[in-house]
C-alpha cells in the first residue's frame, strides 16, 4: 500500500519491443523496466549473494550469461507479485508489485531518483 492506503497494482503488463516490460498502473503512472535490469536485480537469495560479493576479474562466461536476457513467462504470485522465468532458466526470483515499482526505468522515475 501506499502512503495514501491505496493498493498499488498494475492494470496492465506489456512487451515493449525485445527488450523492455511496459506497466499500466492504476494510480496513472506508465513504467517501463528493460529486461536486462529486472534480471540484473533478481530479488531471490543466490543473485541477491551473488551481487553482493566482488567482482572476479577472473570470471570466465557462461554460454548463458552471453545471451542478452528474456522473459519466457511472467506468472503472477497471489495478488502481490510476479515470478519471471528466464531464458537463461532461472526461475526463482520473485518481484514484488512494490520492488517493480522502485526499479521502473521511465524518465520520470529516473529524475526523481537522481534528485533524491
Amino acid at each position: 500500500m501506499t502512503e495514501n492506503n491505496f493498493a498499488l497494482f498494475p492494470n496492465s503488463l506489456k512487451k515493449q519491443g525485445d527488450d523492455s516490460l511496459l506497466i499500466d498502473w492504476n494510480d496513472g503512472h506508465q513504467g517501463i523496466l528493460g529486461w536486462k535490469h529486472l534480471r540484473g536485480n533478481c530479488p531471490c537469495a543466490t543473485c541477491r549473494d551473488e551481487r553482493d560479493k566482488p567482482a572476479n576479474p577472473f570470471h570466465i562466461l557462461k554460454p548463458s550469461e552471453l545471451v542478452q536476457p528474456a522473459p519466457t513467462s511472467l506468472v503472477p504470485v497471489g495478488h502481490y507479485a510476479y515470478r519471471i522465468v528466464w531464458n537463461d532458466g532461472h526461475d526463482s526470483g520473485i518481484y514484488t508489485l512494490e520492488s517493480l515499482r522502485a526499479l521502473c526505468q521511465c524518465q520520470e522515475c529516473i529524475a526523481k531518483k537522481t534528485t533524491t
